[in-house]
């Protein structure tokens, strides 16, 4: 089976970044689905862009930078990892997660390797 990363992706036009406690009840659901069907690996959510430190350590000494890479509106707020036999499978599981935390959710396979 191919694995592949689902980014669950905000836009902080629509509101907060904190699931619902309807929101948060789907996607525990929707998880322990992924489990039972074994297409689970990991999953997590991620804390604000603010938080994040960009570390480059190309020339010689590292330098870190506070804040996000890019700024933008949009943002990735949470992944899952999974296992699907094909693309489509991956892509029904996709279109579940997005629809459990009501976002949308970019679907990446991972290179062979």
């Amino acid at each position: 089976m191919a694995q592949y990363l689902m980014s669950v992706l905000h836009d902080d036009s629509i509101g907060p970044v904190t699931a619902t406690p309807a929101e948060d009840a789907a996607i525990d659901v929707f998880n322990e689905k992924l489990r039972a069907d074994g297409n689970w690996v990991f999953a997590g959510g991620l804390a604000s862009p603010a938080s994040a430190t960009v570390v480059d350590g190309r020339h010689g000494e590292p330098v870190f930078t506070d804040g996000p890479y890019l700024e933008s509106k949009e943002h990735v707020v949470g992944f899952w990892i999974i296992e699907a036999p094909h693309l489509d499978a991956a892509l029904r599981l996709a279109a579940e997660g997005s629809r459990s935390c009501h976002r949308r959710i970019e679907l990446r396979p991972f290179l062979a390797g």
